[in-house]
């Protein structure tokens, strides 16, 4: 039979559910001895409730029991399958309740309406201890109807208990509709309060996470940012003085010094970019482009114009002409790089352009274009720029060679200001 295959299913179900149960219990209680003995307060605040916490609850209805097997009830075979339905129905509504997607279900709705009419029928037919079994209906009314729905429903149950019992039993059963109304509100209250708790935490849980996660992601864009960019320039300026060594000592001697002070700044950042207080200076960026770029044998023309910038983009840009500059002296083999920035309406826009023939880093960094920018250096300034409101650009020129554009937001900065022009030649000794 069908039935019967469904109702020995239910009860597996809540023999799984009170292990469960009962194990999330053990847990949480050898976690709350641990919190004590360190001195501390515990943070986890139990297994969440379940249809258990209510059962004792039907504890209440011993006195119909206790007058079913004395022989006080009349008809007892309708006031037995009464009290049989009733408890069913409320074991069935309560364990749905603690499930929002069943909570909500139209057979809980039903369910707990035929248990209001059976509630009705034993009160009005035996009276006495059977009217008990209103502040049990309200037991599975708060559980089940939790919002804004809840007053409505509470105080109608209320004075349907009221009238009741005061039909039944007069005046003196109005405690009933007082004990109605309490089991209503306060299962709803502490229901509802521990669903919130809990939300609350798992909502902290999840931030806590997500800041590990992007903490993640900021050292990894800043460490690969860094080694990439200083182990580019060290490589570049080391064959510079290899090449420069046979027929100039002292040019070959000057990029060795290069050399150091890069690895020392290197070393330095590295420590900022762990400890997360690293602010980038563009200027600095456009000094170390030209070193490198003329260490490349790459012409570096820089035109700078527009507003003057935050801190924030002054580092978002830097970060820009750092990658840029990297890939063009591994990749290009250009013998020209432009940098660019200017003020365009509310944005500032900066291009890094080379003339080479190679892709300007897509053989390291993968298809770069638009959004979907790939590789981890461009991908990584695309998230950058994208969190600051800008947007960041790369492909080959329709002249020939690769351009890199960075736009973002001039944050309410004045576009008045002056215009600063420079195009610097090579420093370095080219080979005949």
């Amino acid at each position: 039979m069908s039935w019967m295959r469904g109702i020995t299913c239910q009860v597996q179900h809540w023999r799984a559910a009170r292990a469960q149960w009962k194990a999330d219990m053990a847990e949480f209680k050898t976690a709350q001895k641990e919190a004590r003995r360190k001195g501390e307060w515990p943070e986890n605040p139990g297994p969440p409730p379940t249809g258990f916490s209510l059962l004792p609850w039907l504890l209440m209805g011993m006195g119909s029991f206790s007058n079913l097997l004395q022989g006080k009830t009349s008809n007892p075979w309708i006031g037995g399958l009464g009290l049989f339905a009733f408890n069913s129905l409320y074991i069935y509504v309560v364990f749905r309740s603690f499930v929002k997607e069943k909570r909500t279900a139209v057979s809980t709705l039903v369910a707990l309406v035929v248990m209001g009419l059976i509630t009705c029928g034993l009160a009005l037919g035996y009276g006495g201890s059977w009217l008990y079994f209103f502040p049990l209906l309200g037991l599975a009314t708060g559980a089940v109807v939790r919002g804004p729905r809840l007053g409505q429903v509470g105080l109608a149950l209320t004075a349907l208990a009221a009238a009741v019992s005061v039909y039944r039993s007069g005046w003196d059963a109005i405690n009933v509709a007082y004990g109605t109304f309490l089991s209503t509100m306060v299962t709803a209250a502490i229901l509802s309060l521990s669903e919130a708790v809990r939300e609350l935490r798992a909502a902290r849980e999840e931030l806590a996470r997500r800041a590990v996660e992007k903490e993640r992601m900021r050292f990894s864009r800043d460490l690969h940012d860094l080694l990439g960019h200083t182990l580019s320039v060290i490589v570049v300026k080391s064959e510079a003085a290899r090449r420069l060594a046979p027929r100039d000592m002292e040019a070959a001697l000057d990029q060795i010094t290069d050399i150091e002070a890069v690895g020392r700044q290197a070393l330095t950042e590295i420590r900022e970019a762990v400890t997360g207080y690293r602010e980038g200076s563009l200027a600095t960026e456009l000094d170390r482009a030209r070193s490198a770029l003329s260490a490349a044998d790459i012409d570096p023309v820089v035109r700078q114009s527009g507003p003057p910038l935050t801190p924030q983009n002054e580092a978002l840009l830097g970060w820009v002409v750092r990658e840029a500059v990297t890939n063009v002296v591994r990749h290009s083999g250009a013998t020209r790089c432009e940098i660019t920035l200017d003020g365009v309406l509310d944005r500032i826009r900066l291009t890094v352009a080379d003339d080479g023939p190679g892709d300007g880093g897509a053989a390291a960094d993968g298809p770069a274009e638009g959004i979907g920018i790939g590789g981890t250096g461009l991908k990584g300034l695309t998230e950058r720029l994208a969190t600051a409101g800008g947007s960041l650009r790369a492909g080959p020129s329709p002249r020939g060679g690769f351009t890199v554009t960075a736009e973002l937001p001039v944050e309410a900065v004045e576009l008045a200001s002056s215009v600063v022009a420079t195009t610097t030649a090579a420093t370095a000794p080219r080979e005949p």
